[in-house]
């Protein structure tokens, strides 16, 4: 976690560029990046450069080529130690003509990084305020690993419009709390087949590093962790840079990162490939219905981008496979044959393991639509004998637009410890503890509890449908019930106490009156 020092930083950074007219919070994210991108490639070249005198060997693995370009300027220039001493009009010249060309053209750099700055340009206005932003930036200490991912973390934070095609940010602690549920391990495969800007490839690669740093270290273990464990897909080029930088910043090397519309018929070559999904895709949107994969529409034959999501994840695991995935209440509860359909196959043909009930407004600024998590495996044979619930009715932040926390930010988070008090603003560390025993003491949980587990054939004898509210119990408090001849017997009395009440006060009163 960053101090508040380093977000004070970050925060100038934002305001000198928005107080100079740049008004569109993604366009400040992609043109930081673009600056966060061009230091990494001194950090490299550095590195390059010593490793090279170290060992005495020709120089390899510099992005930047020695020497001159074909005009004879030297390619140093272009480097973020050289820029960030320039003269600001002529650092804001280098930058625009010389250094996002050749970012464009690194497409013989393998990585997704190069092949998603291939349409890279400057949008900061002037000299002035590139120079100064470079200098604010240099001045951020990014010097290990955790640092540089917090740091655009918080930049990430800072978008709060919601993008087009229903985009929005999935809030951390969410992410968070479904990886942590599903508990990936060395050999998994991942896949986000919305992956906007990667959050929950960044926690996934998170728990790794938190619980098997030593397999993804060395060997097989860490060339599967940079090379093939991660992969992302998305049809927005904006998101797709940020994504990247996303994962490069949280030190993984060559994530799949890439252009795809994941519905699309044109890509269905990767079925059964995937050992998790983890994804929050748009509950709307334009569909291009005659593109989509005609697999998913026989699978389910609907419009609903949401549900053609589901789909998805199903022919995108491999069996065995788990998903985590954020759903609209609707998916639960629709009355249409499609919805019926695909609820029907997750209980029947596949294993649902669980519905996590969030908060209304859980997703706020961006939209107040109810969401639930769905957890399941893929068995193609079935295997659901009981379904865990969970009503989450408070996520450690407040439910209108600000959302701001309600506890320290020690105690936000699915790993909180907090006491009985603190559960009833943060229930995450909750869900979880719960997530671990739902095969054994969730079982005897009534179902007015907060957690319940609701066997196949309930489910299936209401009509597949997933709402906690139709199998959630309500507390009826007792009430006290008394014969007519006690409520009669108390009402004379009562009349008596009156009758005799009055009498004194006219007592008293005549008495004031001689």
């Amino acid at each position: 976690m960053i101090t508040g020092e380093i977000k004070g930083q970050i925060d100038r950074i934002w305001n000198a560029i928005w107080s100079k007219g740049m008004s569109n919070p993604l366009e400040i994210v992609e043109q930081l990046t673009y600056l966060l991108f061009i230091k990494r490639l001194d950090d490299q070249q550095t590195s390059a450069l010593e490793r090279s005198m170290l060992l005495e060997e020709p120089v390899e693995g510099n992005p930047f080529p020695l020497g001159n370009d074909e005009q004879g300027r030297d390619y140093d220039e272009l480097r973020w130690t050289r820029l960030k001493n320039m003269h600001p009009d002529d650092a804001f010249d280098v930058v625009a003509n010389r250094v996002f060309p050749f970012i464009r053209d690194m497409g013989g750099d393998e990585s997704t990084y190069a092949q998603h700055m291939k349409d890279a340009r400057l949008t900061i206005p002037s000299a002035g305020l590139l120079s100064q932003v470079i200098d604010l930036l240099d001045a951020v200490p990014m010097d290990n690993l955790d640092t540089k991912g917090d740091v655009y973390e918080y930049l990430l934070s800072e978008i709060s419009a919601a993008g087009k095609n229903g985009q929005f940010r999935t809030p951390r602690h969410i992410i968070q709390l479904m990886v942590e549920m599903l508990a990936p391990e060395p050999g998994d495969t991942i896949v986000d087949p919305a992956s906007g800007t990667c959050g929950f490839l960044v926690a996934a690669t998170e728990y790794m590093r938190s619980h098997h740093a030593d397999a993804i270290n060395s060997g097989k273990g860490r060339d599967h962790f940079h090379r093939q464990m991660f992969h992302g897909f998305d049809f927005d080029n904006t998101m797709l840079r940020i994504g990247s930088m996303n994962m490069l910043l949280h030190g993984v090397e060559q994530p799949d990162v890439r252009y795809r519309d994941s519905l699309a018929e044109s890509n269905t070559g990767d079925a059964d490939a995937y050992s998790m999904v983890l994804a929050n895709p748009p509950f709307a949107g334009s569909l291009d219905y005659e593109n989509t994969a005609k697999d998913l529409q026989r699978m389910v034959k609907t419009k609903k981008t949401e549900l053609l999501f589901v789909a998805l994840f199903l022919r995108l695991l491999k069996p065995g496979g788990r998903a985590a995935v954020i759903v609209p209440d609707g998916v639960l509860f629709g009355s249409s044959n499609a919805h019926r359909e695909l609820r029907r196959m997750l209980v029947e043909d596949q294993k649902l393991d669980a519905v996590v009930k969030l908060p209304t407004n859980a997703f706020k600024p961006y939209t107040g639509v109810s969401t639930a998590i769905l957890f399941f495996t893929k068995t193609n044979s079935g295997g659901t004998e009981n379904v865990w619930f969970y009503e989450v009715t408070a996520d450690g932040m407040s439910l209108d637009d600000k959302r701001t926390p309600l506890l320290a930010d020690e105690k936000l988070g699915a790993l909180a410890v907090l006491t009985d008090e603190e559960h009833g603003k943060n229930n995450l560390p909750d869900v979880l503890k719960r997530w671990k025993s739902r095969e054994s003491a969730e079982r005897d949980r009534a179902r007015t509890d907060q957690s319940f587990c609701v066997p196949k054939a309930d489910i299936a004898g209401q009509g597949y449908d997933l709402s906690l509210n139709r199998y959630k119990e309500i507390v009826h408090e007792e009430i006290e019930h008394r014969s007519p001849t006690e409520i009669l017997d108390e009402l004379d009395q009562l009349e008596e106490e009156i009758t005799d009440g009055m009498a004194e006060l006219r007592e008293m009163l005549a008495g004031g009156v001689e």
